[in-house]
């Protein structure tokens, strides 16, 4: 079991103050790293640490737009300051417009490009020069399922999130040498604070995603755990430019026929 401690390592997730990246941090902070997360809005980090600290585990805040590669920069020297290295890199956060591409405007498209896939690729980059060094780093990008399949109303999303599975092959090329791994997680459709609206009985959607998933049922955010931990740990020391999709079983199939119980 040593192979998932994550013991004195320091792990920075961005948009770590919520849903899906509050999960995953949650689970390497259970693993045993210290967390550091970064946000844009000062109530949700406020919130997301006093929640963290309630919980017994080490983690520290920065407020700062990963899309901006010179405060980035500066931030990810404070934070080495001020903490320590950075051992595990999750780039989690994210934005999603939903329009149609037809009359969904260019800065909008613009704008999901520049923050699922140009802010990886910007915190990527920092944070891997002192991975280098250490000759040791994990660096974990959260694709989509849309890195794989398109949808009505979501092509910057699908854009970005597929261009960041080519990013996390080609950074694994470039990096794998330097004993850093640099994968991906690709959640399939979580049961969160956004999805509760439509997550009811009777729902076409909720209906759509039960039937579509082999497992029958939404995510819960700690499923996200598991893959999180084995990423950023010594058991995936090996594994590099994957994407791990946690989506139970919906990127395996066609799905069923209508007529099928």
């Amino acid at each position: 079991m040593n192979l998932f401690d994550l013991t004195g390592k320091r792990a920075l997730i961005t948009g770590g103050t919520h849903g899906l990246g509050q999960a995953m941090a949650e689970g390497l902070a259970n693993a045993g790293a210290e967390l550091v997360i970064t946000g844009t809005t000062p109530s949700k980090m406020e919130e997301a640490i006093n929640h963290y600290k309630s919980k017994g585990f080490k983690a520290t805040g920065y407020l700062f737009d990963v899309t901006n590669e010179v405060d980035a920069a500066k931030h990810i020297e404070l934070i080495t300051k001020e903490l320590g290295e950075i051992h595990i890199l999750v780039n989690n956060a994210g934005i999603i417009k939903r329009e149609l591409a037809i009359t969904m405007p260019v800065s909008d498209f613009r704008k999901v490009i520049d923050v699922d896939l140009v802010g990886p690729f910007i915190m990527s980059q920092l944070v891997v020069k002192q991975m280098i060094e250490r000759r040791e780093g994990k660096i974990i990008n959260i694709c989509s399922m849309m890195s794989e399949l398109g949808r009505n109303s979501v092509s910057a999303y699908a854009a970005a999130k597929g261009g960041l599975k080519m990013l996390t092959q080609n950074l694994a090329t470039e990096w794998a040498k330097y004993n850093i791994q640099v994968n991906g997680i690709g959640p399939g459709y979580f049961a969160t604070s956004q999805t509760e609206p439509i997550r009811v009985d009777g729902h076409p959607f909720n209906e759509f995603i039960i039937n579509r998933t082999p497992a029958a049922r939404w995510g819960n955010p700690e499923d996200l755990a598991g893959a999180a931990v084995f990423l950023a740990s010594k058991a995936s020391d090996f594994v590099n430019g994957q994407v791990v999709y946690v989506d139970g079983g919906i990127l395996a199939t066609i799905g069923k026929p209508t007529n099928e119980e």
